[in-house]
């Protein structure tokens, strides 16, 4: 699957993550794990991804688990976009909230 710069970084980076592709948008997406996603947020807020442009969630099987879906924006001129998929067990639904960034 081709990656796109941001999963280069983070590879470079060693930071766990999976690549999910581009969206029909050309979009880049991203999987990656409940328990990482404050770090992950934290990276992105200083290389200036500082806009959630849209945050929604779904139960992708059921019984199973669920995703919470973060497109944030870097820059204003020619912006970028990424989009970030966080998923948690529905036995222990919890992603920790980023707002304090």
């Amino acid at each position: 699957m081709q990656q796109g710069w941001l999963s280069n970084w983070l590879v470079k980076h060693e930071v766990l993550h999976r690549c999910l592709g581009f969206d029909h948008r050309g979009i880049e997406t991203l999987q990656i794990k409940a328990e990482d996603w404050d770090s992950i947020a934290v990276i992105l807020y200083v290389y200036g991804y500082n806009y959630l442009r849209f945050q929604c969630a779904y139960d992708v099987t059921p019984g199973g688990s669920l995703a919470s879906v973060y497109h944030l924006y870097y820059g204003i001129d020619n912006p970028e976009e990424v989009c970030i998929k966080v998923f948690a067990q529905k036995d222990n639904p919890r992603i920790s909230s980023v707002f304090w960034i």
